[in-house]
């Protein structure tokens, strides 16, 4: 394997493995964060719906229902919540590793060059062995935030080239972004077609 080719290939096995470690951290933080901001919302609402008769309505008690059974969904998480902290925690130790061969293999000659492939195996086979494949959901929404915005990963990015709605943004929130404006064009259009109808 050519230098440029070792580079290319921990570039992207970083990238595989800071995700994976940001996509355990977002489970992590919505399993630990959101039982507790759904108890709080929940409950002022509760607290304000006493106060404004306006709040009492259908539409707003069944919202907050579909909003407990969301908490539930979450709960069922709580039971392995430190596993996936753990795994998160030496995924990132991973990921650094990767960064430091990373830095080695610039100026590295052959030998070195073949040590670092040994330790890249060795790295990549550590990161399958403490993943955890179940995730929660819109943890790859919340792991994308993460990597890209939080995260310092110009290594990565410079071998890797990455580009802002191929890469650094979901492209299935793109899709429901998508949908939601052509959902409030239709609407927009009804609209419009019947106030023009009736003047």
């Amino acid at each position: 394997m050519t230098k440029d080719e070792l580079l290319q290939c921990i570039a992207e096995v970083g990238y595989n493995v800071g995700f994976g470690a940001k996509k355990h951290f977002s489970t992590y933080d919505i399993v630990e964060k959101t039982p507790g901001w759904i108890s709080f919302i929940s409950m002022a609402f509760g607290i304000y719906a006493l106060v404004f008769d306006s709040l009492s309505t259908k539409f707003l008690s069944s919202s907050f229902a579909v909003l407990g059974i969301a908490g539930l969904y979450v709960t069922l998480y709580d039971s392995k919540k430190t596993d996936y902290e753990k795994s998160a925690v030496k995924l990132t130790q991973l990921f650094n590793e990767l960064e430091k061969l990373y830095r080695h293999a610039k100026t590295a000659d052959d030998i070195g060059l073949k040590n670092i492939e040994i330790e890249l195996v060795r790295v990549e086979s550590d990161y399958y062995q403490h993943s955890i494949s179940k995730q929660i959901s819109l943890s790859d929404w919340y792991a994308h935030y993460k990597f890209f915005w939080q995260h310092q990963i110009d290594w990565i990015d410079e071998q890797k080239k990455f580009r802002f709605f191929r890469d650094k943004i979901p492209l299935s929130l793109l899709v429901l972004l998508l949908m939601m404006l052509i959902s409030a064009l239709v609407y927009c259009f009804k609209v419009n077609f019947y106030l023009c109808r009736l003047f």
